[in-house]
């Protein structure tokens, strides 16, 4: 079961995260949707803090002890589980900058044979 000052907490770190998040949105600092997941979680810790029988119940049929726990290993889980995606998307945008690095150099060769051939037509 999770005491009232550990709810109160919850809400009020989730409040708080909303807000950043909102305001990194407002000066387009974030994208939207990177914004959706943070949103998204703090809404469901809320739900979690307003609702203490969701977490208590996913966290007896998990077979965890402390609710508390459960939220504590639920929130490594997601974290995780953005972390996989963020490396997918950081693999992905190392790829387009190898290509986009190679295609330069290309062009830059190709431009200076092509200066180099002018040079030796004069």
């Amino acid at each position: 079961m999770m005491t009232a000052l550990f709810r109160l907490v919850l809400v009020a770190v989730s409040i708080g995260t909303f807000a950043i998040v909102m305001q990194k949105i407002r000066n387009s600092k974030m994208r939207l949707e990177d914004a959706v997941f943070w949103v998204l979680l703090c809404v469901m810790f809320i739900i979690f803090a307003l609702f203490p029988v969701v977490p208590d119940t996913m966290a007896a049929m998990l077979g965890i002890y402390s609710t508390a726990n459960f939220l504590f290993l639920f929130m490594i889980f997601i974290l995780l589980m953005k972390t996989f995606t963020m490396s997918l998307h950081i693999s992905e945008l190392e790829k387009k900058i190898e290509e986009l690095t190679q295609s330069l150099a290309l062009s830059d060769h190709e431009r200076k044979d092509e200066m180099s051939d002018k040079e030796d037509r004069t």
